[in-house]
């Protein structure tokens, strides 16, 4: 999944880009409000993580432009301002959640994925299709219950289609879940990675090509059948 850090300082913009990455995450980063608007206006990401003390146009006028503008994208706020009041507007403003500065790497990365998964997912994070398990939260995917060894890219390619099943995901998006804005892939990169998963996933699970549309991740007719 892709996530935007929207924050300023270097050092700690680059320390959350890089606790994300180590996680799981691609993510790209923008050091103002401006930027972060070109860049959600453009592409598309699972998350923002939006600090308020942005120069010019400050985190909470950001958010409440994302949320005037119909923008459902979860918002995870960071602030090193402790008070009350601050909480209460960005949660009054649309933030899905909100965290004071400093704060554990580790907690930052599982609120991350918590929001992603309530965007989209069950609570649970779990995907059953069949024979196929996807456990979102524990980056986990089993088939008739034995795990499945996947690459990090692989996962995040398997995890974007997971969590549109049924519904068709773009090459594009496709390519922008795996990969941030200093990175580069082949023009076939997401095919090769299809093909893998395919591979892996044998007979029980299908990603269809629907042509000139994207990629459908379903469970397979004769599965259906016996289960209806």
């Amino acid at each position: 999944m892709r996530i935007l850090v929207v924050e300023d300082n270097d050092l700690v913009a680059d320390a959350i880009t890089r606790g994300l990455a180590m996680a799981g995450f691609a993510v790209d980063r923008a050091s103002s409000a401006e930027r972060a608007a070109m860049a959600l206006e453009s592409e598309h990401f699972d998350l923002a993580v939006l600090d308020i003390g942005l120069p010019g146009i400050d985190g909470l006028n950001l958010l409440r432009q994302l949320r005037s503008d119909g923008k459902t994208l979860p918002v995870m706020v960071l602030t090193a301002r402790d008070t009350l009041a601050t909480k209460v507007e960005a949660l009054d403003m649309g933030a899905d959640d909100f965290l004071m500065k400093p704060f554990e790497q580790a907690e930052l990365a599982a609120r991350c994925r918590a929001l992603i998964r309530r965007a989209n997912l069950s609570t649970s994070g779990q995907l059953n299709l069949g024979r196929v398990r996807i456990d979102v939260g524990g980056r986990q995917l089993q088939i008739d219950n034995e795990l499945v060894e996947l690459t990090g890219r692989e996962w995040l390619v398997l995890e974007c289609l997971a969590l549109h099943t049924g519904r068709v995901v773009s090459k594009e998006r496709l390519q922008q879940a795996i990969v941030s804005w200093d990175q580069a892939l082949t023009p076939n990169a997401v095919e090769v990675y299809v093909s893998r998963l395919r591979s892996k996933l044998a007979d029980a699970a299908t990603i269809r090509v629907v042509r000139g549309l994207g990629y459908r991740l379903e469970e397979p007719k004769a599965q259906r059948s016996v289960a209806q």
